[in-house]
């Protein structure tokens, strides 16, 4: 059960590693914002392509048809990796050994809808996969194996995702043969430092120049490439998608090089390598810099 690009690594993984899938279970498709084009999940178009039986219930609450289908098929264990729906309780039990969850944080910590994010936005030195069982209450299942990687290097979210996806794809083949063997063993998350990693808002995007420069640069990474980190200048949206930090003087806001560097609250300075105005492609700074109104001593 999975929805986004982080979930087709494993799902393939699984496949190709020989795991008898009997089912898919992916969100719906999505209309596109004018309702043009209808958009398949990513999992959905692996499943395509494999060409393995995949279902996309609009939610399983109430939902009496699949309660009896995922029963009737008497699987060994469902593994759900970011599908995007709350499992209800009484689905649970409907597999011999349960349901697994993969989440792209090192739990307790950053529990929730957008783990990778909130980890980058947070500053934190790592982050990780846990594979957990599913319990009622969100990502608080117990622990059976987490695997970290380290976060330096400036890193997005997308290139972070990434490294997890990976990761998870080849640990998750160890995990299953022991939990099939009943040799995995589920320790108790300690509930007290839950941490949680709550949905992105676009409007958290906006970037306060009285922030503290590594800040800035937590959210212009941890929100690459969507909703993105932005500012607004003259009633338009710059979208900032790379940036690494500066030693730049001046007032919050200011800026202080032919190459959009940036004063932050801290007086250290953010360095713009990639920018993308509303409505146009990304560019690098110099490209974008030879048309740009935005110059040396303005203040953004």
């Amino acid at each position: 059960m999975g929805t986004p690009m982080f979930a087709v690594k494993i799902l393939k993984s699984l496949y190709q590693n020989g795991y008898p899938i009997s089912d898919v279970y992916t969100q719906p498709p999505q209309k596109s914002q004018r309702g043009q084009k209808i958009n398949k999940s990513p999992i959905q178009g692996i499943a395509e392509t494999l060409n393995l039986n995949f279902r996309t219930p609009l939610s399983l609450k109430d939902n009496e048809d699949e309660f009896e289908y995922i029963k009737n098929l008497n699987a060994d264990l469902a593994i759900v990796v970011a599908y995007g729906q709350i499992i209800p309780n009484k689905f649970l039990n409907l597999t011999k050994k349960g349901f697994i969850n993969i989440h792209a944080s090192i739990l307790p910590k950053w529990r929730g809808a957008a783990p990778i994010q909130r980890s980058i936005m947070n500053n934190d030195k790592e982050t990780g996969v846990s594979v957990m069982k599913i319990v009622e209450q969100l990502d608080a299942g117990p622990v059976c194996n987490t695997y970290r990687i380290n976060l330096e290097n400036n890193l997005n979210a997308s290139e972070v995702s990434e490294k997890l996806s990976l990761v998870a794809a080849e640990k998750i083949l160890d995990n299953i043969d022991e939990i099939l063997e009943d040799k995995a063993k589920f320790i108790e998350q300690n509930h007290s430092i839950a941490t949680y990693a709550s949905k992105i808002k676009k409007e958290e995007g906006r970037i306060d120049w009285k922030q503290n420069a590594q800040n800035i640069i937590g959210k212009i990474n941890g929100l690459y490439p969507t909703p993105g980190a932005f500012f607004i200048y003259k009633g338009e949206r710059y979208k900032i998608l790379k940036a690494d930090l500066g030693n730049g003087k001046g007032k919050p806001g200011e800026v202080v090089s032919d190459y959009l560097e940036v004063v932050c609250g801290d007086n250290k300075s953010i360095k713009v390598s990639e920018i993308q105005r509303q409505g146009k492609r990304p560019q690098n700074i110099g490209e974008f810099m030879l048309g740009s109104q935005i110059k040396k001593g303005l203040k953004i």
